[in-house]
């Protein structure tokens, strides 16, 4: 297996668990309260888990992986922003930033 498909496996099962996580984990439902997205954590948690089961499957469907590459992409961009905001340190930013990143290379290897 190539890097890339590292990447892309790596992405994909990091976000169906945080997605299953934004449903079940005491924690998660916590940090999306200090996130200020306590009404949206059913939402942003499906669109983890489509990610991630988008990215997976997209080993074999490059539309799936560009689509899902992308709604990762906002919605990283969208974590970062939300971080700031609230004025997190930058070792708590950092994990946004890098799936930012590794959606962009996802993205760009793709089309």
């Amino acid at each position: 297996m190539d890097v890339y498909n590292i990447i892309i496996v790596f992405v994909a099962i990091s976000f169906i668990a945080y997605g299953i996580n934004s449903f079940i984990s005491n924690k998660m439902i916590l940090e999306f309260n200090r996130w200020g997205l306590e009404k949206r954590r059913r939402e942003i948690g499906g669109f983890q888990l489509f990610c991630g089961i988008g990215i997976l499957i997209g080993l074999w469907s490059n539309l799936l992986l560009i689509v899902s590459s992308v709604i990762l992409i906002i919605m990283m961009l969208v974590a970062v922003y939300v971080r700031i905001k609230i004025k997190d340190n930058i070792s708590e930013i950092l994990p946004a930033i890098a799936y930012l990143i590794l959606g962009i290379i996802i993205l760009q290897h793709t089309i």
